[in-house]
């Protein structure tokens, strides 16, 4: 793997262009030399090692490089040396300009190559105008527009590929983001669900434990039935603490399915009110699957914390419920006979929550308190939540 990965370096790769080029000018040469009746020259090997060598910098300044080449193809003949072509010498320097991204140079350094030959082979008819205008110039011209057209190609690809590592790239922070928000997401669901259940919960027990603590000494069934609630309502709070630790515990990039609450743990949420003393008049008129899961779920999350807050805050001897779907809606409204908003409460964590609840679904809470006492919780959810 590493020495695949070194001998892929562009240093290497200029190194093995640069000494192809010198090797392939220097054949030529020398080829030309001994067929076309040369003497014995180093300095035409000499161009062609030049040729070559000028290439180390074809990365960081193909411009200069290629009109080193050029410049240097039109010494070469006006030296008289043997014949290499016109193509030849610049066809890397050609090459390496258009695959900088610098294809207009590339193309006119061609053109201007091509026409210089041809202007002053026409000159001398060499070997004669037939032949140059033919054969020999398509040779070259053929030799230009392939050396352009795979630097071109080459820019292209590269091109391409750094795209699709961007894109590629791109999407992976886009997914880390969306399992981010999702991970984020489900620790604000939990902690909502952690607050709304076991504050609940505590509640009653705090209540009962009031109740057990007046009876001391005077009403030993009395003490009796709230320690019995107290244990039960204990039991059931570690249960669901329990369960949200099992699944802060769990990977938090799995999708945990988790049971909500919803309209049909709403009895036994009743039952435990009324075990306080406080009595509750339900007026719920919503059939099984007649909304879906999140919002059922969040309709009985609002009646557990707006009962709760009862418990804590009002002082109320009665509470109604009622939860209907109207059309496209599904309206929840607590209503108690307490103390009104110094009572029920109208800010805290327990609110804030059932609000940003009830938002992400599409709907809306109010709270008021009634001009002669009570409080009053009222949401409004769409009964199919948007995405």
């Amino acid at each position: 793997m590493t020495t695949t990965g070194a001998a892929c370096r562009p240093g290497h790769i200029d190194l093995v262009v640069s000494g192809v080029t010198a090797v392939v000018l220097v054949g030529v040469v020398a080829i030309s030399q001994m067929g076309g009746g040369f003497p014995p020259d180093p300095v035409p090997y000499l161009f062609a090692v030049g040729f070559g060598a000028v290439l180390m910098l074809r990365r960081r300044m193909p411009i200069t490089v290629l009109t080193l080449s050029v410049l240097g193809t039109f010494a070469y003949y006006a030296l008289d040396h043997p014949p290499i072509g016109v193509a030849l010498p610049v066809f890397a320097a050609l090459y390496s300009t258009a695959e900088a991204g610098l294809t207009r140079w590339a193309v006119g350094a061609g053109v201007v190559v091509l026409v210089a030959s041809l202007y002053f082979r026409l000159r001398e008819a060499l070997p004669s105008p037939g032949y140059v205008l033919g054969t020999d110039t398509m040779s070259n011209a053929a030799l230009v527009a392939a050396a352009v057209a795979l630097g071109y190609g080459s820019r292209a690809r590269a091109v391409r590929a750094a795209r699709e590592r961007e894109i590629a790239e791109l999407t992976a922070a886009q997914h880390e983001r969306e399992v981010e928000l999702r991970i984020r997401r489900e620790r604000e669901d939990l902690s909502r669900e952690l607050h709304d259940t076991l504050g609940h919960d505590l509640s009653v027990i705090a209540l009962h434990a009031g109740v057990g603590a007046e009876a001391v000494g005077r009403d030993d069934e009395t003490v009796a039935t709230a320690i019995e609630r107290i244990r039960q309502q204990s039991t059931r709070s570690l249960q669901e603490l329990r369960r949200l630790v099992r699944i802060l515990r769990s990977d938090p990039t799995r999708h945990e399915v988790r049971v909500l609450s919803s309209r049909s743990d709403l009895d036994s949420l009743v039952t435990r009110i009324e075990e306080a003393a406080i009595r509750v008049r339900s007026d719920v008129t919503l059939s099984p699957g007649s909304v879906p899961v999140a919002v059922d779920a969040a309709a009985f999350r609002i009646v557990q914390e707006a009962l709760t807050n009862v418990l804590r805050h009002a002082e109320a001897s009665t509470v109604r419920v009622r939860a209907a779907r109207n059309g496209d809606v599904l309206r929840v409204v607590v209503e108690d006979d307490g103390r009104g908003v110094s009572g029920a409460g109208s800010t805290g964590f327990g609110l804030s929550g059932m609000t940003d609840r009830v938002r992400l679904l599409g709907g809306t809470v109010q709270t008021a308190s009634g001009p002669g006492g009570g409080f009053t919780v009222e949401a409004v959810i769409p009964a199919e939540p948007r995405s």
